[in-house]
């Protein structure tokens, strides 16, 4: 894989960003994850969230996917409760019935032709890669914004897990832990002795990629590498691994591509979902792609032993993320020294595309109601 330098950074900006970034909110107008496709089982519903608006998810019998805000209008209880009926929700309170575009089209024991209640906000929705997505931004926006392209989820030459936890920070923690390659020590436990190389970074407007390789200062690899990546012997004198990783906002990629390889043995995509409203929670939802060797069912052989090596980095950057946010909600304020060029560069992305925490949600996702 060519390395492509003629971007690398030179020098930092210290210019001041227009806001704290741990005070800033996700741009709402994309398209977002926000469940398990085999969680949303036909003729039911699922309950999901999006920065402090309750969603519910709703598959008929025939398996047609729709999205409403997850509050009856008539007395706010959650739709979630309720019972669908082909292509409506039914309030399981007073009956009230919603149909997938969120107009409320029946209540029992009123004549609609008399009474037109309010509706509820409707959510474009989509499935892609085993995953539903939902558009919670500007509903005249949904069909102009770029779906989500992740081609290594649909190629059968890679082996997909699925990453789906909670993680009590703010999204921004999430991004920083993941491009910022330093922090190795942090799993020696599991990795043990890394030392990381930095290479180069590129930046856009809404966009950062860094570079980096990798020698082992001591210990062995451990089986999971071992199993996810191949045995990592000593290159030849010019080759060497390279890891790619991407923030084009909001989404973060990253790809390790063994010496002299052509694909990457590992890609990784992942974005990080505000649940509630003040936006220090976050449901994490990841597809990790790895490349089959030319022995395919070895694989399949030692998936388990993946799982539980990549279950224990993912613990350990989970407890200090969420360190990391309580030092933040104690001081009210981000007071970071950050001197890395790759997570400076970051940080603009994120702050410059994001929106203010504080700005009125409809301003923000206008409301459309029926």
């Amino acid at each position: 894989m060519a390395l492509d330098n003629t971007a690398r950074f030179s020098g930092a900006d210290d210019s001041a960003p227009p806001r704290d970034i741990r005070k800033t909110a996700i741009d709402p107008n994309f398209w977002f994850p926000v469940a398990r496709s085999k969680d949303l089982k036909p003729g039911k519903t699922l309950a999901a969230a999006f920065a402090g608006e309750p969603i519910v998810l709703a598959r008929s019998a025939a398996g047609e996917l729709f999205a409403l805000e997850n509050r009856c209008a008539h007395r706010q209880v959650p739709l979630d409760v309720g019972v669908v009926s082909g292509c409506t929700i039914k309030c399981g309170y007073h009956g009230w019935e919603y149909d997938a575009q969120g107009k409320c089209i029946s209540v029992p024991y009123l004549d609609m032709d008399k009474t037109k209640p309010n509706g509820v906000r409707h959510y474009p929705a989509r499935e892609a890669y085993g995953l539903i997505f939902v558009f919670p931004g500007a509903l005249e926006l949904a069909d102009s914004v770029p779906f989500p392209d992740v081609p290594s989820a649909s190629d059968s030459a890679y082996k997909t897990r699925y990453l789906d936890r909670r993680v009590d920070c703010h999204f921004s923690f999430m991004h920083e832990n993941l491009m910022d390659m330093n922090h190795q020590f942090l799993h020696r436990r599991l990795m043990g002795g890394i030392k990381t190389m930095f290479l180069g970074v590129r930046h856009g407007d809404n966009w950062i990629e860094a570079d980096y390789t990798f020698k082992r200062a001591s210990g062995k690899q451990p089986l999971g590498e071992k199993f996810m990546l191949g045995d990592r012997p000593e290159h030849a004198p010019g080759e060497r691994d390279l890891m790619t990783i991407r923030t084009e906002y909001p989404y973060q990629t990253l790809k390790f591509w063994t010496a002299g390889s052509e694909h990457p043995a590992l890609d990784l995509w992942n974005v990080y979902i505000p649940l509630d409203k003040a936006q220090r929670v976050n449901h994490t939802f990841g597809l990790m792609m790895i490349r089959r060797p030319k022995a395919s069912l070895l694989l399949d052989a030692f998936w388990p032993f993946i799982v539980w090596f990549t279950n224990g980095i993912f613990a350990e950057d989970r407890v200090i993320c969420e360190l990391e946010q309580a030092a933040f909600d104690a001081q009210g304020e981000d007071w970071n020294q950050e001197i890395f060029p790759a997570i400076r560069e970051l940080r603009k992305v994120l702050v410059n595309n994001g929106v203010p925490m504080d700005e009125p949600a409809s301003s923000v996702h206008p409301l459309v109601r029926a």
